[in-house]
């Protein structure tokens, strides 16, 4: 249990830091690079509360495909920074109201529930974490889960809208392309041959 304990708290300590150091980051690269640690150390947490599903799904989903798609996007795009950093201070007084907020509860987490240590969870030998997620997911929890499916569906139809939102588009117009006729695309012109010198 020592060892397990051990484990826990290097892997939560290195998950806070790097958390830390995604905000307080000043390059972007660099703090989606922490981004992509954190989800590790998250990764490790869950395998260790034996979520093995959901720790492999956090690695391959969000480390493997989103990202890695967010930090090419990020590298190949001119943000400029010096923008960004000037509304810092404007709103530096409601990060500080939220991070009393977070810190508060966090201690109230510790306080009223034994966080020394992990839970010593006995699961039985025929034990599927994949199939008692998709039970409750999909019984209690079917309602939230449509719900979110529909949000995503909504984000993905408004993000494809604002991509092709421009006003010169290029757009395909599929009645002439029916109609279009020979005559009207490939013009002959008679000419003369050149004498020969």
């Amino acid at each position: 249990m020592l060892l397990q304990q051990v484990v826990f708290y290097f892997f939560a300590i290195s998950l806070i830091f790097s958390a830390s150091m995604v905000i307080f980051s000043r390059n972007p690269v660099t703090s989606a690079l922490f981004l992509v640690y954190s989800f590790f150390n998250s990764a490790i947490l869950w395998m260790m509360l034996n979520a093995e599903f959901l720790s492999l799904v956090l690695i391959f989903v969000y480390v493997g495909a989103v990202m890695t798609l967010f930090l090419f996007v990020v590298m190949m795009l001119n943000i400029d920074t010096e923008t960004l950093r000037k509304g810092f201070i404007k709103h530096a007084v409601l990060a500080v109201g939220v991070v009393i907020v977070v810190l508060v509860l966090m201690m109230m987490a510790i306080w009223t529930g034994n966080l020394a240590g992990l839970p010593d969870i006995q699961a039985p030998a025929n034990y599927s974490n994949t199939h008692a997620l998709g039970n409750e997911l999909y019984t209690h929890y079917v309602y939230a889960f449509e719900l979110s499916a529909m949000l995503l569906l909504v984000a993905i139809i408004s993000a494809i809208s604002l991509s092709h939102h421009k006003p010169k588009r290029k757009t395909q117009n599929i009645s002439s392309q029916v109609d279009a006729k020979p005559k009207d695309r490939v013009h002959l012109i008679n000419m003369s041959s050149e004498k020969k010198v």
